[in-house]
């Protein structure tokens, strides 16, 4: 969103809680910025002159919008924040709240670049949050300095990501402790 709503930071977050929401619900094809309007009591011309489109939407609402938000975990160790961090991605993937907006937009991704760069974007500040993570680890001493915390976080997210899609198993504890011991066991100093 290039300027704060005038009505302030409370009205946008419900203006992307209804945007997410109704992503979830309906799906990317039967979202339009009306039903935001609608459904958020702004007046369209007021969304349109905030974000020019349901993707520039799309875009702020995942960046902003909490239910989509994960918590920076600081454990002590570096295993314990990855631990931490996984859970907090499966329950991005298996909340109800949030299962059908990442189905949502992963499939409305590939075939709409504009919400893919959206994805990207989130991504990738998502991953400038996380990187404090493995500061804190190199600084311990548990990991080597030259970490690609971008590699890190993919082995994890990919491999819930594909136990849960692609093999339609469930994510529980062991299967987090086990990958976490695999990702953590190649970050070694050595």
């Amino acid at each position: 969103m290039p300027d704060s709503p005038a009505a302030g930071p409370r009205k946008a977050e419900t203006i992307y809680l209804t945007a997410i929401d109704l992503l979830a619900d309906s799906g990317y094809d039967e979202l339009t910025m009306e039903a935001v309007a609608q459904r958020s009591g702004v007046n369209k011309t007021t969304l349109y002159r905030w974000w020019p489109s349901k993707d520039a939407l799309l875009a702020a609402a995942l960046t902003a919008a909490a239910p989509l938000q994960i918590s920076i975990p600081d454990t002590g160790s570096f295993r314990g924040d990855l631990t931490a961090l996984a859970g907090e991605i499966a329950r991005l993937l298996t909340a109800d709240e949030t299962a059908a907006i990442a189905a949502a937009v992963l499939s409305a991704s590939a075939s709409r670049p504009a919400l893919a760069a959206a994805g990207h974007q989130f991504f990738s500040e998502r991953l400038e949050r996380e990187r404090v993570i493995f500061d804190r680890a190199i600084a311990r001493g548990e990991v080597s300095a030259d970490i690609d915390p971008g590699v890190v976080i993919d082995l994890l997210a990919g491999a819930l990501w594909a136990r849960l899609v692609l093999r339609g198993l469930a994510i529980d504890p062991r299967y987090i402790d086990a990958i976490v011991d695999v990702v953590a066991c190649g970050t070694r100093c050595e």
